[in-house]
């Protein structure tokens, strides 16, 4: 099984153990802080669910939208470009939020991308060798 395989394999291996436990399990599965991000689908409609690594900056999470290093943006981001009122699951904890995009020409680009990168052990710096698109980072910030 490829790497890439290997990742969405596990990551809905991941997603299933997170949600089954209430969050008990999941938050750190893989060996990394991760969270569950549910979006609403910008065609559907429905609730679209997948775990993602994050890293924190005071309240505010962040994430990467790196698709494995894929050419394309992942589906949750571009359910955030429609609507960005999204819900996280971080441990045993849910909240409402609003995400917001933050491109690689926002001033603040460099200094989430280093926070995030180094707490996914620098893995993003291999997803963004395999793609030519800059990869966008996604603030989510909880609902006060």
């Amino acid at each position: 099984m490829d790497t890439v395989r290997f990742q969405r394999w596990f990551s809905r291996f991941h997603l299933g153990v997170y949600e089954r436990t209430g969050g008990r399990l999941g938050d750190g599965l893989s060996g990394n802080p991760s969270l569950v991000l549910a979006t609403v689908g910008r065609r559907t409609g429905e609730r679209r669910r997948t775990v993602l690594v994050y890293a924190r900056r005071g309240e505010d999470l962040v994430v990467v939208a790196s698709n494995y290093g894929g050419d394309r943006d992942p589906a949750w981001l571009l359910n955030i470009r429609d609507q960005p009122r999204v819900e996280v699951l971080v441990g045993r904890r849910r909240v409402a939020a609003t995400a917001r995009e933050v491109t690689a020409q926002d001033p603040a680009y460099q200094v989430l991308w280093r926070l995030v990168n180094a707490n996914n052990r620098d893995r993003y710096e291999e997803h963004q060798r395999a793609t030519s698109r800059p990869i966008p980072l996604v603030v989510i910030t909880p609902d006060a």
